[in-house]
């Protein structure tokens, strides 16, 4: 069912017809998108403001939309789709990763609330690593050079796979990929010192070796017209699993992991 994320009538819209034609709605799975990459200098009002409406908003939008069905039967699952830059900010992606540390507020701030009211919807987020979508080929761009996910890079199966997952189990949050688990706990111990690794490294890795246009086609305000499928074009690069996901599986095992990898990043970061 077609509809403009950033226009909350349109997603109301939406959802109505698919509770009528479909039946109720259990599971909601919030993921679209839109973004520039570029420096924050380089970049404009409208542009934040359409990145943010698009991939903040929309989430915001989705979820009050599934709400209003979920509340009065008490029952129903949200699923937000993140990424480690919720926790990892990256240079040229400000506009990405304000909105992705904005659904981790707005989910946040919302699993309390429904803790308050004893009500039997569960919000799970699940933070993602690279992966090898299209959106490197159609997102706006200033940058000289093709942009590409920071490797390593995931085959977009590996995310789908647990988000399903994610829709059948209460979990609070499900890290994919060794990446986002180093990230987000290495981002605990020593945030400055990640600051200046990627304001050292994080444009170059950003980047191909291929020359791009800065006037090529984008959908960061209007739809890129043809079919782009769900894989990116870095497929052979990509992997197509994740060593997280036996450990999201086993939340007592992910607990010691969690501690251990803190405790290694500790020492490391004070050699």
């Amino acid at each position: 069912m077609p509809a403009e994320v950033a226009d909350a009538d349109q997603v109301e819209a939406a959802t109505a017809r698919i509770e009528n034609e479909l039946g109720p709605i259990e599971v909601w799975v919030n993921n679209a998108m839109a973004t520039v990459f570029a420096p924050v200098a380089e970049t404009t009002p409208s542009e934040f403001k359409r990145a943010t409406e698009v991939t903040y908003l929309g989430t915001v939008y989705g979820t009050m939309a599934a709400l209003r069905r979920m509340l009065p039967r008490n029952e129903g699952r949200i699923i937000q789709v993140g990424s480690a830059l919720a926790y990892r900010w990256i240079p040229l992606q400000a506009a990405y990763c304000g909105a992705k540390h904005a659904i981790a507020g707005f989910t946040d701030s919302l699993r309390t609330e429904l803790i308050h009211d004893g009500k039997n919807i569960h919000l799970t987020m699940v933070q993602l690593p690279a992966m090898n979508t299209p959106q490197f080929t159609w997102c706006r761009s200033r940058m000289p050079r093709h942009p590409q996910p920071v490797p390593p890079i995931f085959q977009p199966e590996v995310a789908a796979e647990r988000i399903v997952w994610a829709s059948h189990h209460n979990r609070r949050e499900v890290f994919v990929g060794v990446p986002t688990v180093v990230a987000i706990e290495a981002n605990k111990v020593a945030p400055g010192r990640a600051d200046y690794y990627l304001g050292r490294t994080g444009f170059d890795s950003q980047q191909t070796n291929e020359a791009v246009s800065k006037n090529r086609a984008d959908n960061l305000f209007e739809p890129v017209p043809g079919d782009f499928g769900a894989h990116g074009v870095f497929g052979q690069q990509a992997h197509e699993a994740a060593a997280t996901t036996w450990l999201s599986e086993h939340k007592g095992l992910t607990a010691l992991a969690g501690v251990a990898t803190l405790g290694a990043l500790a020492f490391v970061f004070t050699k």
